[in-house]
């Protein structure tokens, strides 16, 4: 008979990918699992990638918190908990530990519901409305910390190779014609601190340039397609790509001899999709929510400033991969 779990891991980007490789566990561990997943509506294309996962359920708390009261908003969200409410599950995992998703989603769901104890929770009132709760060390990076509470909730052992995210091979049929011809330049992200100078930017893709590698610089927003223009100007070599999905992003992405990224979630979806990346750091710390995965490389300013990594550094390491 059929196992069905629903998991609950909602945002944010990293955090939906680095859930992946639990569901890959459980289905090599547990005879005839399935997965139904909560997800936010921005990224519910991520579960869909996986082969264990059935049914995604779109969920909205980002927007609807902005007009929570309205009649469009209370309709919506019932016709959410109605869908949420169809399935009997064996188990409900929250892998979100935050008092949000426990309170509105979980506690909400038709199964015994699993998460984290008080102490592992980012939140720990979020542990109150968990059936059986479990310790989960917060020392360990991310992904091996949902890779335990999955095997805790569901009784097997955690195997010890690296996880899997299992979705790399989901884009092999639809790569580029041109790939492993190519670099993809990651130069965005939402905090301020964490981005790199576009001096450098533009410092590396001039190192780039006599050897031949094309350079794809996606973007999300108008912002960031002004930095795309500003970092392509005057370089031959590099291609600014033109408003894409998340699928049509990580179908570039697999494509790609090699990936430089500054701390964002597509670096996290970089590793997923196996693929030699090059992450830069400055103010935050990889160790616990780094890049994980095959060929993935950190490069980590001493001083905890991005101003201070030079592209002659990031080009060293970035000849060693290519």
């Amino acid at each position: 008979m059929t196992k069905r779990v629903l998991i609950v891991k909602t945002s944010s980007m990293g955090d939906v990918l680095h859930t992946l490789p639990a569901l890959t566990d459980a289905s090599n561990a547990v005879k005839d699992i399935r997965f139904d997943w909560v997800v936010e509506e921005n990224f519910a294309q991520i579960p869909s990638w996986h082969f264990a996962v059935d049914q995604v359920i779109p969920v909205a708390i980002r927007r609807w918190r902005k007009s929570w009261f309205s009649s469009d908003t209370r309709a919506e969200r019932k016709r959410f908990i109605d869908q949420l409410q169809l399935q009997q599950y064996d188990a409900v995992i929250d892998a979100q530990g935050l008092i949000k998703s426990a309170f509105l989603i979980t506690r909400k769901a038709r199964g015994i519901k699993h998460g984290l104890d008080k102490k592992s929770a980012r939140e720990p009132i979020a542990s109150w409305f968990y059936d059986v709760k479990h310790f989960v060390a917060k020392d360990c990076h991310a992904v091996e910390r949902v890779r335990k509470l999955f095997a805790e909730s569901l009784n097997y052992s955690l195997p010890k190779e690296i996880g899997d995210y299992a979705i790399a091979n989901h884009f092999l049929s639809v790569l580029p014609k041109d790939n492993q011809q190519y670099l993809v330049f990651l130069h965005s992200t939402t905090r301020d601190d964490k981005h790199w100078t576009e001096d450098e930017w533009r410092a590396l893709i001039k190192l780039i340039e006599p050897i031949g590698y094309k350079i794809k610089l996606p973007w999300g927003s108008a912002h960031e397609y002004e930095r795309s223009l500003r970092l392509a100007k005057a370089f031959s070599h590099v291609e600014v790509l033109p408003k894409s999905s998340l699928a049509e992003i990580a179908t570039i992405l697999a494509g790609a001899k090699a990936v430089v990224s500054v701390d964002t979630g597509l670096s996290h979806l970089t590793a997923a999709l196996d693929r030699p990346n090059i992450t830069l750091y400055g103010p935050t710390d990889p160790k616990l929510i780094g890049g994980y995965g095959l060929n993935q490389n950190s490069l980590i300013s001493p001083q905890k400033s991005m101003q201070t990594i030079l592209a002659t550094e990031v080009y060293e390491k970035l000849a060693l991969i290519i």
